[in-house]
């Protein structure tokens, strides 16, 4: 019995490239050179006459025909150098070009990039003119977005990044009745609105604050159970999840508020130690945090706010005393230690009164612009002149707006 044939083990192993493409070209190439030449197709008999008798199938095997192999094809027990070397020259020269074009050839754009196949979709517009053509003509005219969204696209993006860590702005004043705590809620209810992480807002001014009453209204935050930023301060070590903590928390949508103190007698004892314990807590689990303070920069709790704070909104006026106070309180911030805070705070001056036009807006925003990273105006607006519950829905577009630059300067200054 013949000896079984042995198998090819020394077959050469194939060239990494750097491509799909060029690695299967090389491949087949290889596979070609390595099975050896075509065999010519075998003759085909000429047809059996109908009269002839059939060949018996027991025909001894030393009397059948005997065919005889191509010269050129190798044995099957043949080392891939052997193969090669029986491929005549000029196949052999004709698959190496082969080769260096399949090498050479660009790699399809499929293999490298597959979504340039896919036509990129233009946003749908919102609103005017290119949003009114494009519901007319279900959707077959589309003109994208104008710069107006586009420009309110952008400040969603930057409202909505990604944040690694926890983060903590300080709204604050030396005047009340300038819109500090309506700017803490609107900002709140905008950060709420476009970020996918709840942000929380704390309510830590010492004059029994509202804050809590703005964003709820007061005749709900009256029937809700009396839960103050005192109640947490006295159960934290308790606090061990987000669900222990929301106990002591209210909700104006996806806004998170720790409401403040509203006996006088007690509003007003609440250290830097106590707050940064709080912020410590709330680090814990929410990355944006807002914290509305009282007039002023002396109580208590205002070195534990500014310590922790990453940085400040200093709301103000169109009054010449309230833009002097917002002044003051950036030179009493650069002159105690927080000048990093001071050059990178943003000025919100809010036209709560609708000053007369005898006052000099632009004076006022100049006085104010060169000592500030940024400087947003807020219309006069009914839903925040009021003093009662603020909400995005009856605000003006232009009070929405403003809101939006705020809450899109705020994460700025996180990144």
């Amino acid at each position: 019995m013949p000896a079984a044939a042995t198998p090819n083990t020394s077959r050469t192993a194939p060239t990494r490239r750097s491509s799909w493409a060029e690695a299967a070209a090389v491949a087949d190439a290889q596979a070609e050179v390595e099975s050896g030449p075509e065999e010519a197709p075998a003759e085909v008999p000429s047809p059996v006459p109908a009269s002839a008798p059939a060949r018996p199938t027991s025909q001894p095997a030393a009397s059948r025909r005997a065919v005889p192999a191509e010269p050129s094809t190798p044995p099957s027990n043949a080392t891939a150098e052997e193969t090669a070397s029986a491929v005549p020259p000029q196949r052999v020269a004709s698959r190496q070009a082969a080769k260096l074009a399949a090498a050479d050839a660009p790699v399809s754009d499929f293999i490298t990039s597959p979504g340039s196949f896919v036509r990129q979709q233009k946003p749908r517009p919102r609103g005017g003119f290119r949003g009114a053509l494009f519901a007319l003509s279900g959707g077959a005219i589309n003109l994208g977005p104008g710069p107006r969204q586009r420009e309110e696209d952008e400040l969603g993006r930057r409202i909505s990044r990604q944040l690694q860590g926890s983060y903590n702005t300080a709204v604050l004043s030396l005047k009340g009745g300038i819109g500090k705590t309506s700017t803490t809620v609107g900002v709140g209810l905008t950060l709420a609105e476009f970020r996918g992480d709840a942000p929380c807002a704390i309510d830590a001014n010492p004059d029994s604050g509202d804050l809590v009453e703005r964003a709820l209204g007061e005749g709900i935050y009256q029937q809700a159970s009396p839960r103050t930023i005192t109640d947490l301060l006295k159960n934290i070590e308790s606090v061990d999840s987000l669900t222990a903590l929301a106990r002591y928390m209210h909700h104006a949508g996806r806004l998170h508020l720790i409401a403040g103190e509203q006996d006088p007698e007690v509003s007003d004892s609440l250290t830097a130690e106590e707050y940064l314990r709080i912020r410590k807590l709330i680090s814990g689990y929410y990355s944006v945090a807002l914290t509305d303070c009282g007039t002023g920069v002396t109580h208590n709790a205002m070195s534990g706010i500014l310590q922790s704070a990453d940085n400040l909104v200093i709301a103000a006026g169109y009054a010449v005393s309230g833009a002097k106070r917002a002044r003051s309180t950036l030179q009493w911030l650069a002159g105690h230690g927080y000048e990093e805070l001071a050059r990178n705070a943003i000025v919100v001056i809010t036209d709560k009164d609708e000053v007369s036009s005898r006052v000099d807006k632009d004076a006022i925003e100049e006085h104010l612009s060169g000592i500030c990273r940024q400087l947003i105006a807020v219309p006069h607006d009914r839903g925040v002149a009021d003093g009662d519950l603020v909400t995005l829905d009856v605000l003006r577009p232009e009070t929405r707006r403003a809101y939006k630059e705020i809450a899109a300067a705020i994460v700025d200054g996180y990144v």
